[in-house]
């Protein structure tokens, strides 16, 4: 993986782009350590990031002010193919739909992986009930995304990389792994 400068960028697809990748593109700005950039985006944006992801990144601490919904073709777009932000080193697809659409033609050729997570958004019951589908997905999330900043870049190829990035969407939260 290449990175553009000395900073990765790494964009979360999701179909409405409202749970999953918002909370993914949060961790990564905060747990990046000016390292990497997070961003996402939807195939089909909802328009509006979940209440309960919104809640649950401030509970944590995290500024939710410039968190929204928009499509992937904000950066996929043909007229937005010069700009330095579209141009990803990593593209993570966080829901099983979207992983099988086709996706616009990304500049500079990233690594694409897929991480699926069950959708958050997705579950019904009580209010304790979602909001336990949203820490749990947060825990994988933040795991994930935890491990990638500790990864050795610049030392890997590109296929090390793919399938080191791919194990990573096959894992569990280290605290809740099978031993």
């Amino acid at each position: 993986m290449t990175s553009n400068g000395s900073v990765y960028k790494v964009l979360f697809l999701c179909t409405g782009n409202s749970a999953r990748s918002i909370l993914a593109e949060a961790i990564l700005n905060r747990v990046g350590d000016g390292r990497f950039i997070g961003y996402s985006a939807g195939s089909q944006p909802t328009g509006k990031v979940n209440e309960t992801a919104r809640e649950l990144l401030t509970d944590l601490g995290y500024d939710t002010s410039k968190l929204r919904s928009k499509s992937w073709q904000e950066f996929g777009s043909e007229d937005r193919a010069s700009s330095p932000e579209t141009e990803f080193d990593l593209v993570v697809t966080v829901c099983d739909s979207a992983a099988k659409e086709s996706c616009p033609v990304w500049v500079g050729h990233p690594l694409t992986v897929h991480w699926g997570l069950p959708d958050p958004a997705a579950v019904t019951g009580d209010d304790v009930t979602k909001r336990a589908a949203f820490d749990d997905c947060y825990a994988m999330l933040s795991d994930r995304i935890k491990r990638l900043v500790r990864l050795p870049l610049e030392s890997m190829t590109r296929p090390e990389l793919t399938q080191v990035l791919q194990g990573l969407g096959q894992t569990l939260p280290q605290n809740q792994e099978m031993l």
